[in-house]
């Protein structure tokens, strides 16, 4: 338990906006080294392990290293600096957050996301949600002269300042879980594995919060026979909500995914790999809740329906408060997403990598 939450205290406070996973990506290889066989990094920055089994057959295991920052598109004469986002933000978790910028020589220079006051905040107006336009960082700089001797400019990316910190009972809280604990509950796996019936890949994916990109390109490499993506899922298990809303609970288990998408579509889990890595938890006594979300998706979208087309499903680590400073989790669903990740794998053989092949009928 202490050493996975060890591992995830590191990935979450890593700096890793969508595009940007170069400290991420350090850390990542730097923890899958020991395990793997052979390690290299593609053109766009995904990271595979690659852990030799019995077979030929090729197992694929994505989470993202990337998580959701904000870009400089401005910088006011007055030293403030006007912003974009980097992914799916809610504007309101924002207000009155530190944010970490990285400066063109590499230098991380802090500051504080503001908005006008509300004293001078026309009548009427003062509780109304702040939408982008109206936000702004302040690193201190009394001019746009001084922002440019800190090298900060256009272009310049920043995540929020949080640290990792523990709740009770083995709760913890920071930013970035999404998806540090799907990267975590990854490289913890691969502590677990030895002689194992599939060649596995293991990848660490680039600018999933921006469109799933990076696993698009490592399942046109990698050709999986079948693949699962590791990532966050809403739970919504907090007052307010009905228990219908909820989707996943935290404390509960991993979620197992049965589909999950919005307006531009539904990923409808592959059936037979969702049904086998539920007969795994059942077997192997792994707690789990099954989970249906109308809204967002994951790596296994974008592996799913490359080239003839690859079974795909996700283990999801119930988290409240996703994309913003202070998303919770509870360190056992993530542990036992681990467990159940590994002994789907180990459980993979010829026979249940057959059964998901194309059939020809005669």
């Amino acid at each position: 338990m202490q050493d996975f939450k060890a591992l995830l205290k590191r990935l979450s406070e890593a700096f890793g906006p969508s595009g940007f996973e170069d400290e991420v990506r350090d850390l990542v290889i730097e923890e899958m080294r020991p395990y793997v066989d052979q390690i290299f990094v593609d053109k766009w920055g995904n990271v595979y392990g690659v852990k030799k089994g019995r077979t030929e057959y090729r197992a694929m295991v994505a989470a993202h290293m990337d998580e959701i920052g904000l870009v400089v598109d401005h910088v006011e004469k007055s030293g403030f600096l006007r912003v974009k986002p980097v992914g799916g933000w809610n504007e309101v978790t924002l207000v009155g957050q530190r944010v970490i910028i990285k400066a063109r020589d590499g230098r991380k220079i802090r500051g504080v996301v503001g908005t006008r006051p509300p004293h001078i905040t026309p009548p009427g107006k003062e509780r109304e949600a702040p939408e982008m336009k109206d936000l702004f960082i302040d690193i201190g700089a009394s001019s746009a002269e001084e922002v440019a001797k800190l090298g900060v400019e256009v272009g310049s990316v920043a995540v929020l300042d949080r640290e990792f910190v523990d709740l009770a009972y083995d709760v913890v809280t920071g930013k970035a879980f999404d998806d540090r604990v799907g990267l975590a509950v990854m490289l913890y796996t691969l502590r677990q594995l030895d002689d194992i019936p599939v060649t596995l890949y293991a990848v660490a994916t680039v600018q999933e919060e921006v469109g799933l990109r990076g696993a698009s390109i490592a399942a046109e490499r990698v050709n999986p026979h079948y693949a699962i993506a590791l990532d966050t899922t809403v739970a919504s298990d907090v007052p307010g909500a009905s228990e219908r809303d909820y989707v996943a609970r935290v404390g509960k288990g991993p979620a197992i995914k049965v589909l999950d998408g919005g307006r531009a579509g539904l990923f409808i889990a592959h059936p037979r790999l969702r049904d086998f890595i539920v007969e795994v938890a059942r077997r192997e006594g792994i707690p789990h809740q099954l989970e249906v979300l109308y809204g967002g998706t994951t790596d296994a979208l974008a592996i799913a329906f490359r080239r003839e087309g690859v079974p795909a499903a996700t283990i999801s680590i119930p988290t409240r408060y996703i994309h913003s400073p202070v998303e919770v989790l509870k360190v056992d669903d993530a542990v036992n997403a681990s467990k159940l990740l590994a002994a789907t794998i180990r459980n993979s053989d010829s026979n249940f990598i057959e059964s998901l092949l194309e059939k020809h009928i005669k």
